[in-house]
């Protein structure tokens, strides 16, 4: 359902009209090409050998055995590839193990053949002479001054998330570089964010209390594995590259660092991406592009769902202690914290962000939060979906609950009283825009899931006869990336529009565009086609990714079609004898203000275009650099066995603010997906290592994802507070749904049992354990 609770809005024709995707019949047919279905002539598949040890150096790498197996072409190392930077911190950039394997899973040799089944045979054929070396998988462990190396050069850079800015426009806050603490070099970066006087803030608490929790590694589940082709081009570029990526020109970039060859060699043409929640932002593009630039073939390299467990790039573990002090009244005046992100085996975690995002639900004038990077014996971590969100969500709202039960204050009412708004100060000394928080909160109390909790407490399924049930709240927010983008449209002769784009299409957002560029014209979505450019003519675009893609492209699409509504006009004003003001564009026609018969078809403006008028052919950019935060509120009812440990979920309320809903039926579904991913964090998901560091979880036989019979019904609630930046007001949509879910999964299972499990995902046997914990206690 949509709720307004703004009227700010400006009427519109289309926009805010539910619209089915302009891609769900190709998909829904199984017509739609993807980077594994496209071909190419002598087309070779490669394979990965992945190492069987977490922590190993390596002696030496024998291919020859594997290069007699019939069919294997190349087998190829980090010596004998050839890329520019074999050495660097970026593991796209040294996709292959140099001297050391620092995962089990980490890739240490390619193998290139005519058919995937002879690289099989190769992989199997490559002997690499190990020594195994200490391996480090706790994290926590990891940050001690005595604590094995990682690797053998553990190196003290701090890594920007996979995406980077494609996922969050943050500031770098108030942080200082502290004193010399004294800690391992597997600690890759270190941030330390602060804000008033922690100690006065202690000296004016009244409540004190301290939460501990933790997380585990959790994979993005795309549909399809990373994958990608690149061949060999006699048209004068050097490489042709078909990826399945969230960012065209960032493959381009990331393939020419790798390879020391010109952009302009380089063509990366636009693919339909079956799903990605930030996990493809550049992997395995560069190995790829090696591996056919060496071998002078097109490849292939698309990874097993074996490997994407083993050698993907999964959202960090995270263990977060927080303490949080307030007045009797609820006013919060203290927040100190530290968060601790495993990186895996390269930096690349983000804690910076993670921490910036524990201070940004609620106002408090004393904030002292350390936040650690640091290095592990695990596969590298990348962006999902909110990245580092979901983490430093649960440990903030569990902590607020357990707040709350200390003051004896109702959950809801402590939220209202210290949430953020409009005009307060935020961490890194910025102000809050108009955001929608509270009114996400008001929305909650409302519904009568919480206002009936006590009646709805007592309806419980025959089936689950015996079983606690439980209601939780929790909310939390995305502050948002942006970056500069620009777009073109071009009047085609039959009369519709053409809307030529850099990004990349994975949720639908190519409708949203059609819907911007309709409403902008003054025309049907149906007479207007968004298209995809290869790198050599696109307009520019940053990643698709981090809830930005419609708030900051749109803009760019509004601007260039209204630059050829422009020159749409003018040349009818020519045809028409009128002048351009008093001309109106209807229903595919552009005719004179009050005299409806005196008008022209879009169709033969478009043939007069090319005859005597300059071709139609808008222009548009935007530079938004400025985010527009967005924030949701969850309400959860789920039943828990008390004598097993299992849960059962059985109703969902998401309320997000969303500035204006383009197309409503796409952020419902938006907001429907976001939570059953959150549903998989909080209660399946998670990578779980033996002690040498050998993943448990290597298979979907072993990695739990949600069923469709463990997702309850979700009740979508749209709040539209808009935006002042987005197009018709539009905010982001696609983070904050996964936010607040595996806290309120978790305050829900507490109000059920009167225990907490500070560790997600709550598997029945960490429920069961907590309940014999209390029960022993």
């Amino acid at each position: 359902m949509t709720q307004t609770v703004d009227q700010t809005a400006q009427e519109t024709n289309f926009v805010g009209k539910r619209t089915r995707r302009q891609d769900a019949p190709e998909k829904l047919m199984g017509r739609t090409r993807f980077a594994g279905d496209i071909s190419a002539p002598g087309l070779l598949h490669a394979r990965l050998v992945l190492s069987p040890y977490a922590h190993a150096t390596i002696n030496n790498i024998d291919v020859s055995e594997a290069l007699n197996v019939p069919g294997v072409v190349a087998v190829y190392t980090s010596e004998t590839l050839e890329m520019a930077n074999p050495d660097a911190t970026s593991r796209s950039q040294a996709p292959l193990a140099r001297g050391e394997a620092c995962w089990a899973g980490h890739p240490v040799a390619i193998v290139v053949a005519e058919t995937e089944a002879a690289a099989e045979d190769g992989v199997a054929l490559v002997d690499v002479d190990y020594d195994p070396l200490p391996v480090v998988l706790d994290p926590v462990e990891a940050m001690r001054p005595n604590s094995p190396l990682t690797r053998l050069h553990a190196s003290k850079e701090g890594g920007e998330i996979a995406g980077g800015g494609a996922h969050a426009a943050v500031g770098s806050g108030d942080t200082e570089e502290e004193e010399q603490e004294e800690l391992s070099a597997n600690v890759s970066g270190k941030t330390h964010m602060k804000l008033g006087d922690i100690e006065a803030g202690w000296r004016e608490a009244e409540v004190v209390i301290e939460h501990t929790v933790s997380t585990r590694p959790v994979h993005q589940s795309y549909m399809e594995s990373q994958s990608i082709l690149v061949s060999p081009s006699p048209s004068g570029h050097q490489l042709v590259v078909w990826p399945s990526a969230q960012g065209m020109l960032g493959v381009r970039s990331d393939i020419s660092e790798a390879l020391n060859l010109p952009e302009r060699q380089i063509r990366v043409e636009s693919v339909p991406i079956g799903g990605a929640f930030g996990g493809k932002f550049g992997l395995i593009e560069p190995l790829a592009a090696a591996a056919a630039y060496k071998v002078r073939k097109p490849v292939r390299l698309s990874f097993t769902r074996q490997e994407d467990l083993l050698a993907g790039n999964p959202a960090p573990q995270a263990v977060i202690t927080l303490k949080l002090g307030a007045k009797k009244d609820g006013t919060l005046v203290a927040l100190q914290g530290k968060a601790i992100f495993d990186s895996g085996a390269y930096p690349g975690a983000a804690a910076g962000l993670g921490g910036y995002l524990l201070a940004s639900t609620y106002r408090c004038p004393n904030v002292d939060l350390h936040c650690y990077e640091v290095l592990t014996n695990k596969v590298s971590v990348g962006a999902y979906r909110a990245p580092n969100a979901p983490q430093a969500t649960f440990a903030m709202e569990t902590t607020v609950n357990k707040l709350c039960e200390a003051l004896e204050m109702d959950l809801l009412a402590f939220r209202k009283h210290n949430a953020f708004k409009e005009g307060d100060p935020t961490i890194d000394r910025r102000n809050w825009p108009r955001i929608g928080l509270l009114e996400c909160i008001d929305e909650l109390e409302k519904h009568p899931l919480w206002v009936n909790r006590a009646e709805e407490k007592q309806k419980l399924p025959t089936e689950l006869k015996g079983w606690k049930v439980g209601i939780g709240i929790s909310v939390g927010g995305w502050p948002g990336g942006t970056e500069p983008s620009a777009a073109a449209c071009r009047l085609e002769s039959d009369g519709t529009l053409s809307v030529v784009l850099g990004t990349v299409d994975l949720t639908g957002s190519d409708t949203s565009m059609a819907l911007i560029a309709a409403e902008g014209l003054g025309v049907s979505p149906d007479q207007v086609n968004v298209v995809h450019d290869s790198t050599d003519t696109m307009p520019y675009s940053g990643g698709t990714g981090g809830s930005k893609t419609t708030y900051a492209m749109g803009p760019a699409v509004l601007s260039a079609v209204r630059d050829a509504r422009q020159q749409i006009l003018n040349i009818a004003s020519n045809m028409l004898e009128a002048a351009e003001a008093d001309l109106e564009i209807v229903e595919g026609k552009v005719a004179v203000r009050g005299v409806p018969n005196k008008s022209v078809d879009l169709k033969e403006v478009a043939k007069m275009s090319t005859r005597r008028f300059e071709p139609v052919y808008g222009r548009g950019r935007a530079g938004i650099t400025t985010s527009s935060p967005m924030f949701a509120a969850h309400l959860v009812k789920l039943a828990v066995d008390p004598d097993t440990g299992d849960v059962k979920v059985l109703d969902y309320v998401a309320v997000q603010d969303v500035g204006r809903a383009i197309n409503p039926a796409e952020v419902e579904g938006q907001i429907s997906g976001g939570v059953t991913q959150g549903l998989g964090w909080a209660l399946f998901e998670g990578y779980e290592y033996d002690e040498n560091g050998q993943l448990l979880t290597p298979t979907l036989m072993d990695y739990a994802l949600p069923h469709s019979f463990d997702v309850p019904r979700i009740t979508p609630i749209l709040v539209e507070i808009p935006s002042a930046l987005g197009p018709f007001g539009a905010k982001g949509v696609g983070e904050p749904p996964v936010v607040p879910v595996a806290a309120a999964v978790a305050n829900a299972l507490h109000d059920a049992l009167g225990v907490r499990v500070t560790t997600i995902p709550a598997t029945p046997e960490r429920v069961f354990n907590a309940l014999y914990e209390a029960n022993q206690a």
